[in-house]
């Protein structure tokens, strides 16, 4: 049967329409609603808009149309409400349509994250939005640190753009979908098998499967054909797999065998008792065929209760169903599809806002929507597919992320994505392994890893080209072989050197290559700089590095007063001014006992201060007799075996450091002059002083090797060489010590930086790598290397300021504050005891004085301050004669009046 052309009709905008044996006959709800006595459903008949381009496909949509033809009429009943369709692709053509009549469509099928209510506001997803299940894969590739993953899917409108969204969400976890596998619709055995093929060629090993039902277990019978279902492979699956399963009446052992270690995620829907009760009344029911159902039939049964929820309710807030003609619909001449009785719902604008306001508890959760028209409460389980069926290792919410609580007591918490919140049951992977797959293998092509190495013409010690293989050596080699040594998998690998060796490579057109594919990674002595990291993925640094500033030095002589540049002026005084007053007190404690300090006044003053200098050297010849003379030169010899500790060894590092001198102090006096500069040629320096420190080129002279760093520093700038040099310190150290430490370092590092092998971006050897590198470090094998290559004589002694090494008072109070304190206390204890001898003294005095006892004239009954003086100045040995004498008279006097004294 042949039809015209105008049969497949221009409908809006002449938009050509393949005609689709599509209706989706909705079961009869008189039995479930008419107690409520709500109006029956009626359904929309499905188009689909399809652009005319290639001839053939003509024959294959008039077939359609013919039988299309016979149902048009059902599109001539007033709609209110349409469900469906279970296709991505259909909904987006009907929901133009619906849009046009203002009818609602309900899909619980339509999962596309494209299909929004701002593009067609009549459009209304019953189930979950595939957004979401593209973020719940995100987000369990990142709790398993994968990095990249190869996405097969359908390539069709649902197929693209879920795989979209996922390349969306991948990136905010620092991942990406490294190659789309597309399948064409109704892709044969050969076709799919093609596709496996070439991407197990690849380095990823993390598939993510988002296909149609009919050709998904295909897939997996292929991939197992192809040894792809076996340790070291990964395969996560959409909701489309749990839907298959579901939907099987049983599934046979064969079928579990295939799919053994595939995760897959299924639509959440909670164990309430409403559910339990449906199914056992559709258990109970007589004739029915089926009684398994997947989460789609559930959303099915609450998309239909929910638009009659909705028209109730309608219904009851006066709302108005009438229907009008739609001017835009018209037939055109000989037209057997009648496009003139489609009907205008005009309640549409006021019945859609009434869906948008529902909330109850259905068999699939609670049926809400967000302000994004999206179900409330997205939420996925996780299951693992094994031999003895599904297991469910956990569930993935919006809300909290991944999780082995349900997502219903989750909700009773705050919400909580944080990474350490993220958890996980084991999983069994294929192979039935629980080691977590690596996620990612070297491509199955035979291609070693081409690795790029500077060939050097200086300071060979950290990479050099050799004649044995593998062709280089050197320090750096040497820590990528051991970490490589460390690696769980054989890394195939060649070494390709880079530069013509006639002189130094530019590292930064090395990096470039590297991004540009020319090679698969860099290892030398390359600097992780920004620019670099913005291509690049490097490893942890495996040494330390920073620009530094070296200059010649000269020697030049000591100036005549050095000697007393160890201290400052203040601990000078300090400390002269502590000689005096522990000379002084020593005297005051030692006069009454000890005849070395008595004699005349000019004596005396002498003995303080021969005394008070002479312990500067531990020489003084006065012995000390009193318990307390003795205690504070104690604590005093020991203040002054610091001292001269201090001042020995200040003295030291002052004449040392003071036979190198250099007019530059660090990069700011280069930065503020106008001398020349001296860098390495290909070092990174160039670019740095130039851009970041804003110094002139002209100032910059590019230097070939070590030799050249001699001569230029050597001749200065006034003989057309440098004032210094700016390089990276690994090479200064074994520029300095090659030369006997006759240049130096001033200043401080003024960058800080490490070297660090450079990958491709993304590469999932790097991460490896940065781990090996710190195993290195903890077991000291770092260290040995290091050892092995650039042990050299250390020169790491900087220029430093005099001044710096000068001692202050800062440094020494706290044993002055305790000599101090011991004085003070003594004196105390000394004055207290003469004073207490003094008060026994005075009428000692009155009764020895009326005796006039000889040999101690010196002493008259008086309490005067001068007597007081005398007093103390009174050898002890003198009053305690005095005391004696007392002590035998009174015994005397008190036996005379014993005798004489009259009986009682």
């Amino acid at each position: 049967m042949e039809l015209p052309l105008e049969t497949l009709l221009f409908l809006q905008d002449s938009v050509l329409l393949k005609l689709e044996h599509c209706l989706l006959l909705i079961p009869s709800l008189e039995d479930q609603l008419n107690q409520e006595s709500w109006l029956l459903l009626k359904m929309l008949m499905l188009i689909r808009p399809f652009s005319l381009v290639l001839n053939w496909k003509l024959f294959y949509m008039i077939q359609i149309a013919v039988g299309f033809l016979e149902q048009w009429k059902l599109m001539e009943n007033e709609v209110v409400a349409a469900i469906g369709p279970q296709s991505s692709g259909i909904a987006h053509v009907i929901s133009h349509v619906v849009n046009e009549l203002h009818v609602p469509l309900l899909s619980f099928g339509a999962t596309d994250p494209t299909l929004s209510s701002l593009q067609y506001p009549y459009f209304v997803r019953t189930t979950q939005n595939d957004y979401f299940q593209m973020y719940a894969i995100a987000d369990i590739v990142d709790y398993y640190r994968w990095r990249e993953v190869i996405a097969i899917f359908v390539d069709d409108d649902n197929g693209r753009n879920g795989i979209s969204v996922l390349g969306d969400a991948l990136s905010k976890k620092r991942a990406k979908i490294s190659y789309k596998a597309a399948l064409s619709p109704g892709a044969t055995e050969s076709d799919i098998g093609d596709l496996l093929n070439g991407v197990n060629l690849m380095e990823s090993r993390v598939f993510i499967i988002h296909v149609n039902p009919d050709s998904g277990l295909v897939i997996f019978s292929i991939a197992k054909k192809l040894g792809m279902m076996t340790s070291g492979y990964v395969w996560i699956a959409t909701d489309w797999l749990p839907s298959t399963l579901d939907s099987m009446e049983t599934v046979d052992s064969n079928t579990l065998s295939l799919l053994q270690g595939v995760v897959a995620l299924r639509h959440h829907t909670p164990d309430t008792n409403l559910k339990k009760s449906f199914f056992s009344r559709l258990k109970n029911m007589k004739g029915m065929e089926t009684s398994s159902f997947n989460s789609y039939a559930l959303y099915a049964y609450d998309a239909v209760w929910l638009a009659a929820y909705a028209l109730d309710t309608f219904i009851k807030e006066g709302g108005n169903i009438s229907f009008s003609s739609d001017p835009k619909l018209l037939d055109t001449k000989g037209s057997m599809l009648h496009l003139s009785s489609l009907r205008v719902f005009e309640g549409g604008p006021l019945f859609l806002p009434t869906i948008f306001r529902m909330n109850f508890t259905g068999l699939s959760g609670q049926i809400q929507f967000d302000a994004e028209k999206n179900l409330v409460h997205p939420s996925y389980d996780i299951l693992n597919i094994g031999d003895a069926g599904s297991r469910r290792i956990g569930y993935w919410s919006n809300y909290s992320g991944l999780s082995v609580l349900s997502p219903e007591n989750l909700y009773k918490k705050p919400p909580n994505t944080s990474t350490s919140n993220q958890k996980l049951f084991s999983v069994v992977w294929p192979g039935e392994t629980t080691a977590t797959p690596r996620g990612w293998v070297f491509p199955n092509n035979g291609r070693q890893l081409r690795i790029a190495v500077p060939h050097r013409i200086s300071y060979l010690e950290f990479v050099s080209k050799d004649k044995n293989p593998p062709g280089v050596r050197g320090y750096c080699i040497d820590v990528f072989e051991a970490a490589i040594n460390l690696l769980p998998y054989p890394v195939p690998r060649r070494y390709i050197l880079y530069g013509d060796g006639n002189r130094n490579p530019n590292y930064n057109q090395l990096v470039n290559d590297v991004a540009l594919n020319i090679y698969d990674a860099t290892v030398g002595d390359i600097t992780i700089v920004p620019n670099r990291t913005r291509i690049l993925d490097f490893t942890q640094p495996f040494m330390e590095s920073g620009l530094v500033v070296v200059v010649p030095v000269k020697e030049i002589k000591s100036s005549p007063w050095s000697f007393l540049k160890p201290f400052t002026a203040q601990m000078w005084c300090v400390t002269g001014a502590f000689f005096l007053f522990v000379g002084i007190v020593v005297w005051i404690l030692e006069h009454r006992h000890n005849p070395e300090f008595r004699g005349s006044p000019k004596k005396q003053l002498m003995t303080i201060f021969w005394f008070t200098f002479s312990t500067m050297f531990f020489s003084h010849r006065e012995n000390t007799v009193s318990g307390l003379g003795r205690f504070v030169l104690i604590i005093w010899l020991f203040v002054v075996l610091i001292i001269n500790s201090s001042y020995t060894a200040s003295l030291t590092s002052i004449l040392t450091v003071q036979q190198l001198s250099s007019q530059i102090e660090g990069i700011d006096s280069l930065i503020s002059g106008t001398q020349p500069i001296g860098i390495q040629d290909g070092s990174f320096a160039r670019r740095y002083l130039i851009d970041e420190l804003n110094i002139q080129p002209s100032r910059i002279v590019t230097l070939r090797d070590p030799k050249a760093y001699i001569d230029a520093l050597m001749r200065g700038p006034s003989g057309g060489g440098v004032m210094a040099i700016v390089d990276e310190l690994p090479y200064i150290e074994l520029f300095m010590s090659s030369t006997n430490c006759k240049f130096r370092t001033v200043g401080q590092e003024f960058t800080k930086s490490g070297w660090g092998f450079a990958f491709q971006r993304d590469s999932p050897l790097a991460v490896d790598m940065s781990t090996a590198i710190l195993q290195l470090s903890e077991n000291g094998d770092l260290q040995k290397i290091h050892d092995k290559w650039l042990l050299k004589h250390d020169c790491t002694a900087k220029v430093d300021d005099v001044d710096s090494n000068e001692l202050s008072l800062n440094s020494f109070w706290g044993l002055f504050l305790i000599c101090g304190i011991a004085c003070l206390l003594a004196l105390i204890a000394f004055s207290v005891r003469v004073f207490c001898q003094y008060m026994k003294f005075i009428p000692v005095s009155e009764d020895i004085d009326q005796e006039n006892p000889p040999g101690i004239p010196g002493i008259k009954p008086s309490r005067s301050f001068k007597d007081l003086i005398d007093f103390v100045d009174t050898r002890e040995k003198e009053i305690k004669q005095i005391l004696r004498e007392k002590s035998k008279k009174r015994r005397r006097n008190q036996s005379l009046d014993d005798q004489f004294s009259p009986p009682t």
